[in-house]
């Protein structure tokens, strides 16, 4: 099994653990600031995987590999998790507890009632979570290969 993947698939499960924890009101803080930690890890890994006399652009490929699939997984548990809480869920029921004076607020600044309502459903958790899956495997490719390239410059052997 090639590096990356080994990495990646250990990553997964890491990440569907943190999303599962970040259900916890408090911890979900920080599980959410332990994404990006994760991902350096991830790419750490893969180069642990590399075989010795590492090179540190082939380590930051597979740390970039690694970190992206990984991602990949984490982001696509996440945007399940997210699109079943807002089953049920209506734009009333999160305006209450809002505020008072959003909604007015809102309209003010041009912003569409409407809107709400097509975000604060499946389809709309849907959406942005897509979104913000797409950017976090970006973010997970850098900082993937900046973990792998750091770990086969300080071990090489």
């Amino acid at each position: 099994m090639s590096p990356w993947l080994k990495a990646g698939l250990i990553g997964t499960i890491v990440l569907i653990v943190v999303v599962l924890a970040g259900l916890i009101p408090v911890v979900g803080v920080l599980c959410c600031l332990s994404w990006p930690v994760v991902y350096a890890g991830v790419g750490m890994l893969a180069a642990t995987f590399v075989p010795p006399r590492r090179d540190a652009g082939r380590a930051a490929g597979q740390g970039a590999l690694a970190a992206a699939l990984a991602a990949l997984a984490g982001g696509l548990a996440n945007t399940l998790l997210t699109v079943l809480q807002f089953t049920g869920v209506t734009s009333a029921d999160v305006l209450s507890q809002l505020p008072p004076g959003f909604l007015e607020q809102f309209k003010q600044l041009g912003g569409d009632p409407t809107l709400i309502d097509r975000l604060i459903s499946p389809a709309g958790a849907l959406l942005t979570g897509g979104l913000c899956c797409g950017t976090m495997i970006v973010l997970a490719a850098v900082l993937g290969a900046i973990g792998g390239a750091v770990f086969a410059a300080i071990k090489p052997e």
